[in-house]
């Protein structure tokens, strides 16, 4: 048999290794008043390779936008990982690539005393 992944068996903090999917698409009922509106929302679904918690984001939808308010909201509540795993949907690659966008300004930035 195989030896597993250093990511999974390596001690460290709660989601700091963490693999993230899709879910869905899901029938959500709002109501506004006496509205009634059917809408489809997917689930964002991180998974801690430490100790296999999940944490659950519901997004609108499959957009890039959507995707990196639900990892702001996860890394508001969980801590920033070290590592983030996922397949090549669009949606994770548009992220990736936003992000690398703001680090590559972020350090480019001259600080001046």
């Amino acid at each position: 048999m195989a030896d597993l992944p250093a990511a999974r068996v390596t001690a460290c903090r709660v989601f700091s290794q963490v693999g993230i999917d899709y879910c869905g698409p899901f029938q959500l009922k709002t109501f506004s008043g006496t509205c009634r509106q059917i809408r489809k929302v997917y689930v964002c679904v991180f998974i801690c390779f430490t100790v296999k918690a999940i944490h659950l984001e519901i997004v609108s939808d499959l957009t890039t936008e959507a995707f990196l308010a639900a990892l702001k909201r996860f890394v508001v509540r969980r801590g920033r990982p070290i590592e983030i795993h996922s397949d090549n949907g669009r949606n994770f690659v548009g992220a990736n690539n936003e992000l690398r966008k703001i680090l590559k300004a972020l350090f480019r930035v001259r600080w001046k005393k």
